[in-house]
């Protein structure tokens, strides 16, 4: 079992390199690597945005803090919805943690202990690949010289990730955040899109899934992804079988960990402790 010990302090490197290059442009790689004997165990950021913005950036503080505890942290780019509507960026997602397997070993990573990080739509493109490791459609790019490596992960580890992508379009009217509207219409397209490519329905449909173990950390104030959105389906996954950590956070909103103070302190501290946990387990990426 490769060690780690949450409260461990490292010195680390920070690169950037390309991963993939697409018809639209080439995505970026952030990697964070401890400076150290290894092996680490491995984590990739998917980040956030609502489907149409930000990139491999947008979660540096907590990618930073992760990886000073002793892992191999790599934050990648996907395409943004308004240059690709789904499922784009779920199969950049899925190439990437193939990618990502295959390249651990140069910064000593052990692949096989390999979990996600996902931040709100982050968080919904990291469920979805974890729940379907082998779905064709998500596995459609091919990784040159490395066809036997597949996308599964040990853990999902998520911030606000929207689990009802219609349940919170719903949200968004009622609220009427037009933006976040178009957000939403933009990426799932056709429309219909949006009931096929949800966790919270795929397990009502008792559709054959994956279940790892999953984190979730929810904002209390969030009145984006709100927290009967993200209680339910926590409660649902746990129905199907999975185990699901659910963690609210009162007073604070969808993004809080933007700012430094106790509550993004928690953060990093429970994200860290989900993964030795994940780890001491035995949990693998195979």
């Amino acid at each position: 079992m490769t060690a780690y010990n949450p409260a461990a302090q490292f010195d680390i490197k920070i690169s950037e390199m390309e991963y993939l290059k697409t018809p639209r442009r080439t995505l970026m790689a952030r990697v964070y690597q401890p400076q150290g004997n290894g092996p680490f165990p491995v984590l990739l950021d998917l980040h956030g945005g609502a489907w149409n913005n930000k990139d491999r950036m947008a979660n540096a503080p907590m990618d930073e803090a992760a990886a000073k505890s002793g892992l191999l942290v790599v934050a990648i780019d996907m395409t943004q919805a308004p240059e690709a509507p789904y499922p784009a960026c779920v199969q950049e997602a899925s190439f990437g943690i193939r990618w990502l397997k295959a390249k651990a070993i140069e910064w000593k990573g052990d692949a096989a202990t390999l979990g996600v990080l996902g931040s709100s739509s982050g968080g919904h493109v990291a469920q979805l690949i974890g729940m379907k490791p082998n779905d064709p459609v998500y596995n459609a790019l091919p990784l040159a010289g490395a066809p036997g490596i597949n996308s599964r992960v040990a853990y999902i580890a998520t911030r606000s990730p929207i689990s009802d992508p219609f349940a919170r379009f719903k949200q968004a009217e009622k609220m009427k955040r037009d933006h976040m509207i178009k957000n939403s219409t933009t990426f799932f397209n056709p429309w219909e899109i949006i009931h096929q490519a949800n966790p919270q329905e795929m397990l009502e449909r008792k559709e054959k899934v994956e279940l790892p173990p999953m984190l979730i950390m929810q904002g209390g104030l969030d009145d984006n992804v709100i927290p009967a959105i993200q209680e339910k389906f926590s409660a649902t996954y746990r129905a199907a079988g999975g185990h699901c950590q659910y963690e609210l956070y009162e007073g604070c909103s969808h993004e809080w960990v933007a700012e430094p103070g106790p509550a993004t302190d928690r953060a990093h501290q429970m994200l860290k402790g989900f993964i030795a946990q994940q780890l001491q387990a035995g949990r693998k990426a195979v």
